[in-house]
């Protein structure tokens, strides 16, 4: 039986109020619970589609799926998809960014337990169309087995419970992950083989660096920007740089790959 809406409610108050996070994470045993919980999760933040498509530093892109392509082809393996009627971040906080009713997309048989009064069950063709206009609104995919879905929408397997959100800065899992301890912060990775570069061109205008990136990974150090280990390559700063001074670097094509094989061995959505 998926959650009643008055819980959610409750969940949304508890979410609205992230400034307490890190007071919680520092709790000894509270961090054990979270870090058992997220120990088997395994979710990737997408690389931007138009960030790869302007950087120029390989030579065969027809050679390279997009970040976009590892989303349709789990769409389109998943027996069952389910879109939520709203984004729970967004609308917990009340973005004004970016539209709240553009919520989470679920795959696998688990989303039937979902509680219908929070969404529908949806075609392959709806679910292509729903993460299309996702990304034309500017938002980042992410994908992945992320334990904290299965919670807050009381359903299971969670093998059986693939998510896949499109975030911006409200991101429920960036904001906790910005400060939580490292076995936490592992459930949420990066696209393999990519990074991001500040190059001379930066001139310390500060522009990255105000809301932009939902893990607060980049900041100004000696009037220059400075990403940090918490990059989680998205490629939001690099849309945003006004000076071109941001580039993303392609170190392996193959990322598709990595990231499919990765999710088919904790995740059974056919």
């Amino acid at each position: 039986m998926g959650r009643p809406l008055w819980q959610v409610k409750i969940l949304k108050k508890f979410y609205k109020n992230s400034k307490y996070y890190p007071w919680l994470l520092k709790v000894p045993i509270l961090t054990k619970i979270f870090q058992d919980y997220a120990k088997d999760d395994k979710i990737f933040y997408l690389t931007k589609d138009r960030v790869i498509k302007v950087n120029q530093s390989i030579d065969k892109h027809e050679e390279m799926i997009l970040p976009s392509k590892i989303v349709e082809i789990f769409i389109k393996r998943a027996k069952y998809l389910w879109i939520l009627n709203e984004c729970f971040c967004r609308d917990a906080i009340k973005c004004k960014k970016y539209p709240i009713d553009l919520g989470c997309l679920f795959l696998g048989e688990a989303v039937l337990d979902i509680n219908p009064l929070l969404g529908r069950l949806v075609t392959q063709q709806e679910a292509l169309d729903h993460v299309k206009a996702c990304r034309e609104a500017g938002l980042i995919h992410q994908i992945g087995r992320n334990r904290v879905d299965a919670f807050w929408l009381n359903v299971g397997p969670e093998n059986k419970l693939m998510t896949i959100c499109s975030c911006c800065e409200c991101c429920c899992l960036a904001k906790i992950s910005i400060n939580a301890p490292p076995k936490i912060k592992a459930a949420t990775k990066k696209m393999p083989g990519v990074e991001i570069e500040v190059t001379e061109h930066c001139i310390g205008c500060g522009r990255c660096t105000q809301s932009i990136c939902p893990f607060n990974a980049i900041s100004l150090v000696n009037n220059r920007s400075h990403i940090s280990e918490d990059c989680h390559a998205c490629g939001r700063c690099i849309e945003i740089c006004p000076n071109n001074a941001i580039k993303l670097n392609i170190l392996d094509t193959k990322f598709a790959d990595i990231i499919i094989k990765d999710l088919e061995l904790i995740m059974d959505i056919g």
